[in-house]
């Protein structure tokens, strides 16, 4: 039996094309930014509905005018932010797109289809066809 070490196992971060950082470093960046700019805008949103309300004379409680604005940010941000939205999306897809690649690396490790795998089946040493 062929012993595996647990470094060889452990598949390394590649960089892609587009950036040297990991995928999930990038989900983690763009996601953050995403946020921040959602909070940012239900922050304006709650300001512009407080001014309008003294401007014209009438008591709004912060409260009240967060959930509007979060109503109101809700819709606006798929708009306002709609290259942020997918940016994140993309990550996402990069992220699950390395996780499967990972493991069925590993899956193939483990039953030993390593990088010499093809030709070790193809010699009868492979075992039975009728698994």
């Amino acid at each position: 039996m062929q012993r595996i070490a647990y470094a060889d196992l452990v598949a390394e971060d590649t960089p892609t094309p587009h950036s040297t950082t990991s995928p999930g470093g990038r989900l983690a960046r763009n996601l953050a930014l995403y946020t921040l700019a959602r909070l940012g805008l239900v922050i304006v949103l709650a300001a512009v509905i407080l001014g309008v309300a003294a401007l014209v004379d009438v008591d709004v409680p912060l409260l009240v005018a967060l959930i509007f604005a979060v109503v109101i940010a809700l819709p606006l941000s798929l708009v306002l932010f709609k290259k942020l939205r997918i940016q994140v999306n993309e990550s996402i897809t990069d992220v699950d797109e390395k996780r499967r690649r990972d493991k069925a690396d590993l899956r193939a490790k483990l039953r030993g289809d390593g990088k010499d795998g093809a030709a070790r089946r193809g010699d009868g040493e492979g075992g039975s066809a009728s698994r």
